[in-house]
Formats: structure tokens, sequence, C-alpha cells
């Protein structure tokens, strides 16, 4: 496995720099928005993935609620933070397209808030993991976990049940894109998603050794008060 690392590394660096090139150059410029519309291949693909990996969060917790299986905690652990970092993206982009086409940085649209009221949800969730002693702590993280996944539906559907400012979706809402603008897409979600699995990987591995750590240095403390004694 630590040989197929530097080999998705690389992959990855190339999606990603071919996705930059196919959102910059090859795909054409959208009529209305102009070249701001280009942040779409980010902010798009940034969502996708964010729920991809809430969705792996949501899974490992409910299989650790199960199983207390302790690697199903730290994937549910490591999903969460890759998570946030997608989804707070999704929160820097979106703004920065807004503020040209609709005039404003921000409005409490539905897609908007549910969006927020999600990174939040997430946000408590590491917070509570970061800075929570109790033994108690994943299984509670767990609980808050399943609960932030019922969030992630409403924020994609939010478009077809409200009315809402956000435009609407590029898949089933209707609507149609150019060839060009569909593979520059995709390319991006597709070097997004690689880059997630190898922050994901190498966060995991970092956390199995932490624990490791956690565990002798707790093991030594305990022989040290059974000496003292």
């Amino acid at each position: 496995m630590k040989r197929l690392f530097p080999i998705l590394g690389v992959l990855t660096a190339f999606l990603l720099s071919y996705g930059l090139y196919q959102a910059l150059v090859v795909a054409p410029k959208e009529m209305t928005m102009g070249d701001v519309q280009r942040i779409f291949y980010y902010h798009v693909p940034s969502a996708w993935t964010a729920f991809i990996l809430f969705f792996i969060n949501f899974v490992a917790s409910v299989w650790y609620l199960i199983k207390r299986n302790t690697a199903a905690d730290i994937v549910a652990l490591v999903a969460a933070e890759v998570g946030v970092v997608f989804c707070t993206v999704v929160l820097v982009t979106g703004p920065l397209w807004a503020r040209p086409v609709w005039g404003i940085w921000w409005t409490w649209d539905v897609r908007l808030t549910s969006t927020l009221v999600l990174w939040l949800i997430y946000v408590s969730y590491l917070m509570l993991r970061r800075f929570s002693s109790s033994g108690q702590t994943p299984v509670l993280a767990a609980a808050l976990a399943v609960f932030g996944a019922l969030d992630v539906p409403l924020v994609y559907f939010s478009i077809w049940f409200f009315r809402t400012q956000h435009p609407q979706p590029v898949i089933g809402g209707g609507g149609s894109l150019d060839p060009r603008m569909w593979h520059a897409l995709l390319i991006n979600w597709l070097a997004f998603s690689c880059f997630a699995f190898l922050v994901c990987w190498s966060r995991y591995r970092l956390e199995v050794v932490q624990r490791r750590v956690d565990e002798a240095e707790a093991l030594a403390s305990l022989e040290d008060v059974r000496s003292a004694r």
C-alpha cells in the first residue's frame, strides 16, 4: 500500500492540473455571467466531495454505534475532518460567485442557510472530538454525526422543494451544459475525490499511530502508578 501512495499522488497532481486547464482554458465562457462562472468548476465538485465524505462519516458512525469498532471511529473522524475542509471551500467560493452575479455576498436562502448549518454541525462534531476527554465521546460524536447527516439531503434537495435564489442543479434540473463544461466539471470532481482520498488515507494512518502512542503512554503511566505503590 505504501508503494501505491506516491503513484496515486502523481495521478492526483496530474488530474488537478488537467482540471485547472479544462476549467480555465478549454471550457467556454458562459454568455451571461462571463468568466466568474468558472468558479462553478470548483464550487460544485467541492460540494459533491463534501457530501460523499459526510455520507462516509454517517456510515462509519452507524457502524461504530453497532459494533464499537475502532477503525470505524477513525474513518468517521477522518471523513468529517476532510469533509469540513471541502464544505468550507463551498462556503467561500459561493459568495465569490454571488457578489458579481447577484450583487450581494450572502442571502439567507434555504440552500445557503442549510449548507451553513451543515458546516456548523460538523465543526461542532470536530470540536467535541477535540476537546472532550470523556470515555463516551466517540459515542456522542457518532450520534451527532447521524443527526448531521440528515441535513445533507435537505441541502441537496432544497432547490427542488423551496423557492430559492440558488441556481438550479446541473443534474436533473432541466438545464443543459456545453459538453466541454461537463468535461471540466467531471474531471475536477475526479481530481478532488482523489485528493480527498489521499488526505483521508494519510490522516487515517496518522490517527492510528497517534492512538497507539496514547495507549502506550497511558499504560506507561499506569505502570508508574503501580510501581509507586
